[in-house]
């Protein structure tokens, strides 16, 4: 079992191979980000409990050992019963943090950053910029206001701040002047009395030939000391201005030529620029209108293929609002991205949360007043970030039903959308995500609404492959294809063309830049169910977030019978999303192969609902009709006769037994 990889800029998280751990108490995030702020220094008893309660209750030391015992079994969920734990030790009368520097993204982010200031230029920003994508927002943002976060919290921003500066300085050294503006745009709005960030992001503007956007942003600057602290710019700003207003050629580097970018040869039309210039035209008035400005392009930009891109600028956006206090402003960003989801693993799971987390403090902050269409957007989102859990569909379904009652078809297509994320609550249930699907076509051909066409078809097409119906999947295709060329969604092809490679033989697509929750671990993944399915050896590799359920086929099919038997022993379920019943069938298959009884009956379980599909829900991962599968996995998991009744539908008083 790999050491846990631990999260604390942003909302408090861990990950074990690539698979979240489940740290569903406030405690236990609360204690390991106090653990974290400690750095590997020993915590005292009497002094967590100082931090955990303003007013200790009777019996808190009890209740400290409890969480910490949970906490430890969520950390090494395979460490044998009666050894001692390693990632959370016992010292004296107190517990510390053992992980390596580069196990906490804090730590990581702060090592970067000192390593940094004695690297080359080009050493220096890409360790800066490594640095810098490790904060998913603040520092232990769940517990802001404690005081032993509030000890931190201060210190780390300056630390963040300072490392957004010195970057934009990096670049500009390197002729980057385009990747500045983009680095800073959100930045000066909100650290508004840092006066080097005002100053780089003018000298950049002025690099790229904008020289009255910088005196505009040099006049911002002016207007925001005075206003906010009572100060006249510093020297620096002043002489800036003046030398731009001079045309002072040592604001130039040597040779560099104006309007583009000299390190990447790239003109300055790239999305993110358009956005910046776009934004800044429509919103000289103020911060709000330049939020709501930036807001209403990033979905655009997200839908024509710059999804890292739109998916920064969307988080400075939301942090931006919710520093202004406004929680209508801040639903009106979040709930205005209303990008289809066609995979259920998450791109990015932590900024997923902290989108999570954000929309949830938004919606319980609404007034009474605010309207309906805004509330939906919101739930919508929860339950859109939240995919491949099936526990937000109380949240997709009160979406939909809002947009049915307004009859709003941009809104109704999102709300679908948000549903479609939180149907894997059991596998088997293809048929209503092939009608969620067909509705969404249906309100979007209306409406001319061709993005959600798109995913509408493409969530079709998944759909009618696990129903086993591969010729109206690849209609699907076909349609998705056309509109992706029509409207400039490259994207969507990305999965047209999986499913022509498992289904129909076509070359497998060449991995790209962008989705990296649909990439990651799938390439050899698919080898291997290839492999499966035609009886060959079967290829190891690297498998990401799938590996704990492949490796134990692959020691069976090694020889390594007992090795596979140990594995099997501790394989969690897999994630509740596209690749279900794929996974559970993997797992299945090892099962048979070595006699494991427990995994069969627990794959049998999982699958029995899925008795009528193919594992081929994804459109990407085909292991062929499930029921031969249920078949075989009944005689490893055959109990003497016992029976067991399972539920159909959850909620149902329909059962089909089942012996094993």
């Amino acid at each position: 079992m790999s050491t846990p990889l631990i999260r604390v800029l942003g909302t408090i998280g861990a990950d074990i191979d690539g698979v979240p751990v489940q740290l569903t108490k406030a405690r236990h995030r609360e204690i390991l980000g106090i653990l974290v702020s400690a750095r590997g220094a020993t915590m005292g008893t009497s002094a967590l409990i100082d931090e955990l309660w303003e007013d200790a209750p009777d019996g808190a030391v009890g209740s400290l050992r409890t969480f910490i015992g949970e906490l430890r079994k969520l950390l090494e969920p395979a460490r044998a019963a009666h050894t001692p734990p390693t990632i959370i030790v016992t010292i004296g009368n107190g517990y510390a943090l053992r992980v390596p520097p580069d196990a906490v993204d804090l730590w990581r982010a702060e090592d970067a950053i000192r390593i940094a200031d004695a690297a080359s230029a080009k050493d220096r920003e890409a360790l800066l910029t490594a640095a810098l994508d490790e904060w998913r927002g603040a520092a232990f943002e769940e517990f802001g206001t404690r005081a032993w976060a509030q000890r931190e919290t201060a210190r780390i921003a300056e630390l963040r701040s300072g490392a957004v500066e010195l970057l934009a300085e990096t670049r500009l050294q390197l002729g980057r002047a385009q990747d500045v503006i983009a680095l800073l745009d959100a930045h000066v709005g909100a650290h508004p009395w840092r006066e080097r960030g005002w100053r780089l992001l003018a000298l950049a503007l002025y690099r790229s030939e904008r020289q009255a956007d910088a005196l505009a942003v040099l006049a911002s600057a002016r207007t925001a000391l005075v206003d906010a602290l009572g100060l006249d710019p510093g020297r620096q700003l002043a002489a800036l201005e003046r030398d731009i207003l001079r045309h002072d050629p040592s604001l130039m580097l040597p040779g560099d030529e104006a309007g583009r970018d000299e390190a990447s040869g790239d003109d300055a039309t790239d999305g993110t620029s358009i956005l910046i210039r776009t934004a800044a035209l429509s919103a000289r008035t103020g911060t709000r209108p330049q939020i709501e400005s930036v807001a209403a392009l990033l979905p655009v930009l997200a839908a024509s293929g710059s999804v890292r891109v739109a998916a920064e600028q969307r988080m400075a956006a939301i942090a931006a609002a919710e520093e202004l206090g406004d929680p209508e402003l801040t639903a009106r960003v979040i709930g205005g991205f209303d990008v289809p989801g066609v995979w259920t693993r998450s791109d990015d799971p932590a900024q997923a949360s902290s989108l999570v987390a954000a929309a949830e403090r938004t919606v319980a902050a609404l007034p009474g007043g605010a309207s309906d269409r805004v509330r939906a957007r919101l739930l919508a989102t929860i339950a859109m970030e939240t995919r491949g859990t099936a526990g937000r569909a109380s949240e997709a379904t009160e979406a939909e039903r809002i947009a049915r009652r307004l009859g709003d078809p941009a809104l109704l297509c999102f709300a679908l959308s948000a549903r479609f994320q939180q149907t894997f609550e059991t596998t088997g249930l293809a048929a209503m995500r092939a009608r969620i699907g067909g509705e969404i076509i249906a309100v979007a051909v209306d409406a001319e609404l061709p993005t959600f066409e798109i995913e509408g078809r493409l969530v079709r097409m998944q759909a009618l492959c696990a129903l086993d119906d591969i010729a109206a999947a690849s209609a699907e295709a076909d349609l998705v294809d056309d509109l992706a060329r029509r409207f400039d969604r490259g994207l969507a092809t990305v999965f047209t063309g999986w499913f022509r490679h498992t289904f129909t033989g076509g070359p497998m697509p060449a991995a790209g830049p962008e989705m990296a929750g649909f990439r990651i671990g799938l390439d050899d993944l698919a080898r291997l169910t290839s492999a499966v399915r035609a009886g060959s050896d079967l290829p190891d590799g690297d498998f990401g977030p799938y590996e704990r359920w492949v490796r134990p086929l692959l020691l069976a099919r090694s020889g390594r019978a007992s090795e596979a038997q140990a594995a099997l022993d501790h394989v969690p379920d897999p994630p509740r999303d596209l690749l279900s019943e794929a996974v559970w069938s993997i797992v299945g298959l090892a099962a048979i192969d070595v006699g494991h009884r427990d995994a069969a009956r627990r794959s049998t379980l999982a699958l029995l609902l899925a008795a009528g599909e193919r594992a081929a829900g994804s459109g990407v991962i085909d292991l062929g009709p499930i029921a031969p599968l249920l078949a075989d996995l009944a005689a490893v998991a055959d109990t003497g006769g016992d029976t067991m009744f399972v539920a159909l539908r959850p909620g149902s008083s329909d059962t089909k037994q089942l012996g094993c």
